[in-house]
């Protein structure tokens, strides 16, 4: 904590007193290394996902991470121990505020803090990284996805396996038509991102090093509950803070149902699953979507199912598998012409075997997800996963999320003007509130 490279939230503070700084607490400037020079890097995040991003980028030798802010100073020793002269910050607006020559960003928080940094990022002109999902609310996706296009910014959101082999393969089957037109599509996940009891009754002591007020963030101030509860493990399940599996899984596993059918926004969603309580999300959900028709699907609309927990797909659709095992995560498309199970993180399976034995696979080679974004910054090539066609998928995600605190509902979707137009008491979950003095620019 005494490190000069180390800022804490109380020492940025006293300095915002003396200064006079107010919200969004940051000045803009101009990208100051051009595409053939050192990439100056920042991650907000220093352990699990936020390691495996920032490593990622920054085994590029263009790329030098300069900076990393983590809440929980106890998280950042590897990152020290990695990357000697870091600088660690406590607090991202300080960061953020400090490190006025940055180029790019990785955003690997949890999910409720995705679009606060991120869009205080994009309106400093960084290029952005956010894993996903983009966001924790609808709103906040077509935001970001908004102002990263007006800002001509790189973006990408952390959906690795977009890049893959295997789904880029299945996307180029699906738009070959191999099983002809797509009639419907279930994917499903094993995650229980969820839990069923009621918020304990309890404050517990705070560690050490760990800024709990400035790990809520925007969301409104609570009591820390330890054991894990909500850091550093359980905050998927939290309504506040995470957006469960459908959330955490969906925006991986949807992923390539969206590319590869081009689906836009949906036209209505239905769950037929159990509702949240008052703190977390509910696991087993089963959530419909009806998506307007494209040239791969069969028909003016496409259906397209999401199970979890215990739930799968019913008995005559795994029926078409054959003897071919149910994954724990995955897709089934259903076409015109056969059959196409998609594994998650897993190569397609064209069904029946017997008629597809002879089928000519195409050799699709994948990508570097991470490194496609560096070279991306650098003026090579595009991101395949940039806000544009994340943002929608995101938005897509979020809507099913909000459904399943309406079950058995259709809620029918104006994608333009942000809203449900059936249900209004739906449209408080479209754009939460942040808490006062927490107000980011553009959100």
């Amino acid at each position: 904590m005494n490190s000069p490279l180390r800022w804490s939230r109380r020492r940025f503070l006293k300095q915002l007193t003396a200064t006079g700084l107010t919200a969004p607490w940051v000045t803009p400037h101009l990208l100051s290394a051009p595409p053939s020079g050192t990439l100056l890097h920042a991650s907000f995040g220093a352990s699990g996902m936020a390691w495996s991003d920032l490593t990622a980028i920054c085994r590029n030798p263009g790329v030098k991470l300069v900076a990393v802010a983590d809440c929980d100073l106890n998280r950042t020793a590897e990152v020290e121990k990695r990357f000697p002269g870091v600088k660690i910050y406590q607090d991202w607006r300080v960061l953020l505020d400090k490190e006025k020559s940055l180029d790019t960003v990785n955003v690997s928080t949890p999910d409720h803090m995705h679009a606060p940094i991120a869009m205080t990022a994009l309106q400093l002109g960084r290029h952005a990284y956010v894993e996903k999902p983009l966001t924790h609310d609808i709103y906040e996706s077509r935001r970001l996805t908004e102002v990263a296009r007006q800002k001509k910014l790189v973006t990408q959101m952390g959906i690795q396996i977009h890049s893959a082999t295997e789904y880029r393969l299945a996307v180029r089957l699906i738009q070959d038509l191999a099983i002809g037109k797509v009639r419907e599509v279930h994917s499903w996940s094993s995650k229980k991102w969820g839990d069923p009891n009621p918020l304990p009754n309890r404050s517990d002591p705070v560690p050490p090093d760990f800024d709990w007020d400035l790990w809520v963030g925007v969301c409104a101030p609570r009591p820390f509950i330890g054991n894990s509860y909500y850091h550093p493990a359980n905050w998927r399940m939290r309504l506040d803070f995470g957006t469960g599996t459908f959330g955490d899984m969906g925006c991986h596993i949807y992923d390539p149902v969206f590319k590869a059918l081009a689906l836009t926004a949906p036209k209505s969603v239905r769950s037929e699953g159990p509702a949240p309580n008052r703190w977390n999300w509910a696991i087993n959900a089963r959530i419909h979507y009806e998506f307007p028709g494209t040239p791969y699907t069969e028909g003016p609309t496409v259906k397209v199912t999401w199970y979890d927990g215990d739930q799968r797909p019913p008995a005559d659709v795994q029926a078409l598998l054959g003897q071919q095992p149910l994954p724990d995560q995955g897709s089934i498309f259903i076409g015109t012409k056969g059959v196409m199970l998609l594994p998650h993180i897993g190569r397609p399976v064209l069904l029946p075997a017997e008629q597809f034995k002879d089928y000519p696979i195409p050799n699709v080679p994948g990508a570097d997800h991470w490194q496609q974004f560096v070279q991306a910054c650098r003026g090579q090539g595009q991101t395949s996963a940039n806000f544009d066609y994340a943002g929608p998928l995101t938005e897509a995600v979020l809507l099913g999320s909000v459904a399943t605190r309406f079950p058995n509902t259709t809620l029918q979707w104006d994608a333009q003007a942000l809203r449900f137009t059936n249900l209004p008491e739906a449209n408080q979950y479209v754009r939460r509130t942040y808490r006062k003095g927490w107000e980011v620019e553009g959100l």
